[in-house]
């Protein structure tokens, strides 16, 4: 086969995979704008649906939810994250790399597994689910993405920038705050991009443990998805998709950035 077919055909694959990705979600969004509450029916270009939107109490409630929870998981997570990456690069103790190791294991771990450790822990310790314990479990499966991300930014770091500071007369922490953390301020912020884009999207750890009163946006998507979709589901899906693929283009734009 000529490298030209070849070629041809990859092109056709690879057009045909994110067809099949992509479609779906093209859908949804153009039935946002549909004025039949059928999705098998389009009657027309509308944004009644957005309107409607604003006064649906019950989404706009899970919604808030859904964004507390990710600003303070978010806050925690790039904190402490941050934190713990600094500490690896510049400490060393024994198991460090039994440490390294540890920190992959949320991000590579099923999701159910993770859930369901988290909802034995909880009812072990006896806590209530609730807001609490969504927090909690969001910080838990966000602050590995921190770390991995400010340490490998940390890495690139070249000791001897450091080095220089010290040497012309700035002790660590003027070191720290004038050279270090503005180099890894890029990174601090992309991982927060993401732990924000995971937190306000995840639905499979949210639903082991949240309480009652702590229905986040995904949660609440699902349960009105077993009855009806309407389209002021299609109009906040795309609201919330929109969002986070201006998270996730930032946050690539500022982990590429020098």
């Amino acid at each position: 086969m000529r490298r030209s077919s070849r070629d041809l055909l990859f092109k056709i694959y690879i057009a045909g995979v994110y067809v099949f990705l992509y479609l779906p979600i093209l859908v949804l969004i153009i039935l946002s704008f549909n004025k039949s509450r059928w999705t098998t029916i389009w009657e027309g270009f509308t944004f009644q649906w957005y309107a409607k939107l604003l006064n649906n109490k019950i989404l706009l409630n899970s919604l808030k939810n859904s964004i507390i929870v990710a600003l303070v998981s978010t806050f925690f997570s790039t904190f402490f994250g941050t934190i713990g990456a600094i500490a690896l690069r510049k400490l060393e103790f024994k198991l460090k790399e039994a440490f390294e190791i540890l920190i992959y294991l949320p991000v590579i771990i099923p999701e159910i597994v993770l859930a369901g450790a988290l909802l034995s822990f909880f009812g072990f310790i006896k806590i209530t689910l609730g807001f609490t314990t969504v927090i909690i479990a969001h910080i838990v499966f966000s602050i590995s993405y921190v770390i991995l991300i400010v340490l490998a930014r940390l890495q690139n770091i070249e000791k001897e920038v450091e080095e220089s500071a010290l040497d012309l007369g700035a002790n660590e922490f003027e070191v720290f705050r004038r050279v270090t953390f503005p180099l890894l301020l890029p990174a601090i912020i992309s991982s927060a991009l993401i732990v924000f884009t995971l937190s306000i999207d995840d639905y499979l750890i949210t639903s082991f443990v949240a309480g009652v009163s702590s229905t986040t946006l995904p949660l609440q998507i699902y349960s009105m998805l077993r009855t009806n979709i309407t389209p002021e589901i299609n109009a906040i899906s795309t609201i919330m998709l929109l969002t986070t693929t201006v998270a996730i283009i930032l946050s690539q734009k500022l982990l590429t950035s020098k």
